[in-house]
């Protein structure tokens, strides 16, 4: 396992991965953004792809994303109005992490599956 050491940004200051930590804070900001990902999405299609997520944390969370220019709302002049959720240059450049959470959490699932089995 490669350790990284501490440099001056992580004990003098507000660290990089404090940033991004706090940027993704909340149980659901990586789901959606690997959910845009995809491509653009409307409101009620992000729901349907988390039927967990309540219609208020989705809308709070979509928020924070867009006020912290990670994702981009667009709204259509259209009766009924059409509201499109998009990744912004920097929520896409945050591909590689998401793409990493991903792949980390097959792992750890794969990971408990034998353990489960073993223990059976």
């Amino acid at each position: 396992m490669k350790h990284y050491a501490l440099t001056p940004d992580c004990t003098d200051g507000v660290c990089p991965v404090e940033i991004t930590l706090s940027i993704m804070s909340g149980k659901w900001k990586g789901v959606i953004l690997y959910r845009l990902l995809g491509g653009k999405r409307r409101f009620n299609e992000l729901k349907k792809m988390m039927p967990s997520i309540t219609f208020r944390t989705l809308t709070l969370q979509l928020r924070q994303l867009e006020k912290d220019g990670i994702i981009e709302r667009t709204v259509y002049a259209e009766v009924p109005p059409r509201v499109e959720y998009s990744l912004t240059s920097v929520g896409e450049s945050m591909s590689p992490i998401i793409q990493a959470m991903y792949d980390w959490g097959i792992e750890y699932r794969l990971q408990e599956d034998i353990v489960t089995s073993k223990e059976e």
